[in-house]
Formats: C-alpha cells, structure tokens, sequence
C-alpha cells in the first residue's frame, strides 16, 4: 500500500499542503498538537453529505468528495464511539446520539446491560489528490462508559474512561490524551506513511 501510493518507489510531488477537512476547532487543535509540523497541512471546513455505512466507507467516500472539491490532497477524519453491548452503535452516528440525549442519554443507553464496554475508533483517510484512491488509517482506543466527569466542551469525552486509567478523556490533561488517544494512534500511522512515501511538496507562492 505505501508504495502504490509513493508512486511505485518515486516520492509523488503534492501541488499544495495536504487540506485537513474539519469545521471542529477542538479537533484542529489536538491534530495540529500530534502532528506538529511533520506534514504540511491547513485545515478547511467543507459542507459534505452525511454518509452512511461502515466507518471506514464513510471516511473513505468523504475523502474522494473533499479531494474533487479541494482539487488536491486532503485529510478527512471520522470518529466513532462503540459501544460493544450494541454490536459497535452509535459507531459514526455518535454525534448526532449526542446532540439529541447528550452525556446522560449516552449512559442511559446501556442501563439494561450489564457489559458497559466501550472503544473509540479513528478513521482518517488520505487522498493525495482528486483522481486517486483514499488510504486509510484506524486507531482504536478501548474503554468503559462511565457518568459523565469534567469539561464538556469536548463531544463525549466527559463519558470516556479509557481502559488502564481511572479519569475520563475530559478530565485528562491534553499532553497525556494526546499520547493515548484513538486520535493520536492512527496519526501516528498518517505519519509513518509520509515519513515512508517520501511525499515531495512544491512551495506556494
């Protein structure tokens, strides 16, 4: 897969930093700290369909969308929190689950089960441009949903509680979520495929 997408062995040149597709300024501001400057990349924020099917469809299909709109690379990003006594739901749907019963309809969700497991699932896809197939790359991160605890300015973290820990994403220091999150786990692949692709950007004007 990384050498198809390096073009055969050649660094494939990019005509511009890769687009990175969020409207979530909480989202930006943890990609921008786990990425740092390692890949050139703006953010812009695109009005695409919702999609729906497997997360890793959706991520994928959104990607060709914003490549054809940006008319160059892009990185989009869905998140998913699972629940497994519900076989994986909300799954990519979590946040409409929450805009609708917030942290507490979450939880209630689970009352009639015992197994209050949970996982957060990162999928981003890469395009590097409109013509060309998404890549993908998934981070998971295993957990309990718990009563909500800490801020809640940040999705469903306050419900959270990943495996090994005892606070919740939301209470978290950012420094130390960053270093185990289903975020940082699959950008710490999106990494590793342009450190291997040997991406070569040509400077904008």
């Amino acid at each position: 897969m990384m050498a198809a997408a390096a073009g055969g062995g050649r660094a494939a040149v990019l005509s511009q930093p890769v687009t990175f597709v969020t409207g979530n300024a909480k989202k930006l501001e943890e990609v921008r700290a786990i990425l740092g400057n390692s890949i050139p990349f703006r953010s812009l924020k695109l009005d695409l369909p919702e999609l729906q099917g497997e997360p890793e469809e959706i991520s994928r299909e959104k990607a060709r969308l914003a490549a054809k709109e940006v008319n160059g690379p892009v990185l989009v990003e869905d998140t998913c929190l699972c629940f497994n006594a519900l076989k994986g739901l909300p799954g990519p749907y979590i946040k409409w689950f929450l805009e609708k019963i917030g942290h507490e309809g979450l939880n209630n969700m689970l009352m009639a089960y015992d197994d209050k497991s949970a996982y957060a699932l990162c999928v981003f896809s890469l395009v590097i441009g409109p013509n060309a197939d998404p890549i993908t790359f998934l981070g998971k991160t295993p957990g309990t949903i718990v009563p909500p605890r800490g801020p809640t300015d940040f999705g469903w973290d306050p419900v959270f509680q990943p495996d090994g820990y005892d606070q919740t994403y939301a209470e978290m220091p950012k420094e130390e979520k960053n270093k185990i999150s289903h975020r940082y786990r699959a950008l710490a692949q999106v990494k590793s495929h342009f450190a291997e692709a040997k991406y070569a950007f040509q400077n904008e004007s």
